[in-house]
């Protein structure tokens, strides 16, 4: 994955607020990445334009070599299907789906016939076998963030997106958490890229990218 000089501003009247200015950088494939900085920084800004759910002032993205917005919304959708995860601080589960239909989701939107079978190992691998059939508000919050990761690996992406993945969880929660995505990250070969104001977590990754005020510092590229 590529970002190339990314920048975006919005409008406050007559007053320009710039969010992101000239970010650029390379992620090499299989490696575990920390964006880390102050809130406010543009860290969230910063991946939802990776991931083409925003749209920057300037720059590119190239995922797989392919420019995302060259794209339109329908191929940049097209686009995320087949390559990126994504696991949310508010773990973003349907309420009125159990974890295995949860985790089945992106199978089936993507028309794979084994997304039932497919979900249930997933679901098996992070720990919840016993509770495949259980909606979220039956789930603690370590339970329902490792459906959210079952949810983002089952289609083995080459991409996974993180976003304060252990945000709204306690420490030892969010340590078991911590150990099922780097355990799924080497065993997938899987590219992570995450949001973190965790310095013990942004430890665990090979390498960070450190935003103050929209800028990238020299040297985290």
């Amino acid at each position: 994955m590529r970002a190339i000089a990314l920048a975006k501003q919005i409008r406050s009247g007559d007053a320009r607020l710039d969010i992101l200015s000239d970010v650029s950088f390379d992620v090499a494939r299989s490696e575990a990445v920390a964006i880390v900085g102050a809130s406010g920084s543009g860290k969230s800004t910063l991946l939802g334009l990776l991931a083409g759910l925003d749209t920057p002032s300037a720059g590119r993205v190239l995922l797989d070599g392919v420019d995302l917005f060259a794209l339109d919304e329908d191929g940049r959708a097209a686009l995320r299907a087949r390559l990126v995860g994504f696991v949310f601080q508010s773990f973003q589960l349907l309420p009125s789906l159990t974890a295995l239909e949860n985790a089945m989701l992106p199978l089936e939107l993507a028309g794979i016939a084994e997304a039932r079978r497919q979900a249930q190992q997933m679901l098996e691998r992070v720990g919840l076998a016993e509770r495949c059939n259980h909606y979220p508000n039956q789930l603690s919050g370590g339970e329902q963030q490792r459906v959210a990761i079952a949810r983002a690996f089952v289609g083995t992406p080459g991409l996974l997106l993180a976003d304060e993945p252990t945000g709204n969880l306690d420490a030892a929660s969010g340590a078991q958490v911590i150990e099922l995505m780097f355990e799924l990250n080497r065993e997938f070969g899987t590219t992570l890229l995450l949001v973190t104001h965790d310095e013990a977590l942004a430890q665990r990754c090979v390498r960070r990218l450190r935003l103050v005020a929209g800028w990238l510092q020299p040297g985290d590229a």
